[in-house]
Formats: C-alpha cells, structure tokens, sequence
C-alpha cells in the first residue's frame, strides 16, 4: 500500500476532500458503504471508482472498496485537484442588503440559496455573491470570506458578514460566548405541551444516516457538542404551533434537531420526517389540506427573524429584524384558517 505523504511531494500533490473518524461504535464496513453514509450526493459507483484509482486512504495507507472500516479509523478522500468548495467563483447575484457600513453588513437569506460552496453546491452561493459585490473580505477560521455565522440552504434570514479582520475577529467572539442575539419563527407539528421551555442536548452526527444530527444524553453525550434551544409558543393551530426559538449556541440543524427531540419536528423538514402527516386525521380531505401547505411552502418552516449583536467598532447594540417570507406566511394563514374552521364546526 502506498502512502499519503508519498503524494504530497513536487507537482504531484493530493488535496484533501473529505475526512471522517469512525465512531467507538462503529461495526466492520466495506469503505464504499462507509463513505455513502457520509457524503452526500455521492453515488456508490464514484466512491469505488475513488477507491480503484488510490484516492481512498484509511489511517494514511490506500485501500481498495471493499477494506472494512472499523471504529477510530481515520479515512480520507484525495484528489489532484482542490476541493470545488475553495475555487471561489465571483457571481453576480443580488443580495438583500439590511444594513451596511464600512464594517460589517447584514444580509437577508433567501431560502433556497446555500450560504458557502460545498460539496454538489458550488455556485450560486451567498459567499459567490459576497466576493462579487465585496473585495477583500477577511477569511473565518474556515477559510469562509466574511462569514460569521451561516443557516441552511432552506432556511430563510439574517446573517451578518464581516468586512474587516477587526470585525470578524469581535463578532465571532460573540457567538462563541453566546451574547449574540438569534431568534428563528418555527412551524412544527404538534400542540407544544408548554408555552415556553428550554431543550438542552448535546449535538452531534447520526450514527446511522449521517446526512442527519441527532441529541446525545447520558452516557454518549460526549458524541455531541453542548447546544441550548429557548421556545416559546407564539400561536396554535391544533396540529401545528407557531413557536419562536432562540439560540445560545449555534450547532448545525440546532432548531431542526432539538424540536424533532421534543417531539415536534418541523414542518415539511424533509430530512429530518416533518415533510409527512405526524399529526391530525386520516380523512381525505385532510391529507389534501396538508398536501396544499407543502406546495405552498415546500421547505421546512424556518426563519432567522431577529439577529442582534454589538457593533465591532462603535460598541452599540444594532438588532435588526426580517419580516416572515411569504411561502411561511402563507402556510401559517392556511393553518389558521383550518384552526377556526375546526373551532366553528364544533
């Protein structure tokens, strides 16, 4: 078996695109299977192919498809090129621009846009049009020009970038130390029990669909990182309830995983099973009732509404707030319509 550092000499140099770190739990799996559960959009064929030409490594060595991956094992996916995602591409495409100065700027997310290049997302990126519209935007500690913070592709809000090496160096201090303000409206379903709580659970990747987060508790908490939720119910529909959610960390899919831990998974959350009835009827006209709020808004009902934080340079506390799209709005007047149908047949 050849090296990895035997290609990382002259002109021949591997870049790395993927790396990944068996869990303790993890059983004997072919390599091929292995890297399915964690890339997405990968296809089996590709990932063998991968594996034919030596760009499938495991703890340093290269393997063939059918290697059997065990816990702790460290595997790595090498090609000649760099990863698409650092190959930024400066796109002209429109930004909503909240607020700016020559600091920092706030940007209104559409949903729909992915917010830095990834894999099988590599245009159409808010960072494409931020190094279009911006010049010399200081890097994040990924590399990411400008960006603080960042929300789903289908979840719609506020997000600040910075402008400045001052000005990300001080904003993302204060997410990190949790004195950022980040407040998301949520439909989910279900009647929330409570009118407010708090959902506290650590973190951390599914351990068997990857493209998934799940809560770790008790003895496997240390799989997952630390991540507090704060709701509040904001209005009832019955089998659904408009709640608002508030951040104190920022843990990728966070409002996505807590409320699904709870027992109130988004709706129409496609990944996460909020895009099927979960609760109310089994009559027809019901199951079409649904149907229409999913065209309606066909993605997971959540929105970045409120960011506040204090301003790098000046000290004051800016707090800026984006009305909900119209797809979430339209959807929420469906359900409270129905609400008061239900309430008048009774």
């Amino acid at each position: 078996m050849q090296k990895e550092e035997d290609f990382n000499e002259g002109s021949d140099e591997l870049y790395e695109h993927y790396r990944f770190v068996a869990s303790q739990g993890q059983e004997p799996l072919r390599v091929d299977k292995f890297l399915m559960n964690f890339v997405e959009n990968a296809t089996r064929n590709k990932i063998q192919q991968a594996a034919k030409n030596g760009n499938v490594y495991v703890n340093g060595d290269t393997v063939k498809q059918n290697y059997k991956v065990k816990a702790g094992d460290e595997v790595k996916v090498l090609f000649e090129h760099p990863p698409y995602e650092f190959l930024l591409t400066p796109e002209d495409i429109p930004l909503s621009i909240v607020y700016e100065d020559d600091t920092l700027l706030v940007v209104n997310k559409p949903a729909g846009m992915v917010v830095h290049p990834g894999h099988g997302n590599y245009s159409g990126t808010l960072i494409n049009a931020l190094v279009y519209h911006f010049e010399n935007l200081p890097n994040n500690s990924s590399d990411r020009p400008g960006l603080v913070h960042r929300i789903d592709k289908e979840t719609s809000g506020l997000l600040v970038v910075a402008k400045t090496e001052d000005a990300m160096a001080h904003l993302s201090k204060q997410f990190f130390n949790k004195t950022s303000e980040r407040e998301y409206v949520a439909l989910v379903w279900g009647n929330v029990d409570e009118e407010e709580g708090k959902i506290e659970g650590n973190i951390g990747r599914h351990p068997k669909n990857r493209l998934q987060n799940t809560v770790y508790q008790g003895e496997e908490a240390d799989q997952g990182k630390p991540a507090v939720t704060h709701y509040k119910v904001l209005e009832r529909f019955g089998y659904v309830t408009m709640v608002s959610c508030k951040l104190e960390t920022g843990r990728t899919h966070q409002i996505r995983v807590h409320m699904k831990h709870i027992g109130h998974t988004l709706f129409n959350d496609e990944r996460y099973g909020g895009d099927k009835i979960l609760k109310g009827t089994s009559f027809t006209k019901y199951k079409q009732f649904v149907d229409n709020c999913f065209k309606v808004l066909p993605r997971q009902a959540l929105h970045a509404k409120t960011l506040g934080f204090e301003h790098p340079k000046t000290g004051e506390w800016l707090r800026f707030n984006s009305d909900i799209p119209e797809d979430i709005q339209l959807c929420i007047e469906k359900w409270r319509n129905y609400a008061k149908n239900q309430k008048e047949v009774l």
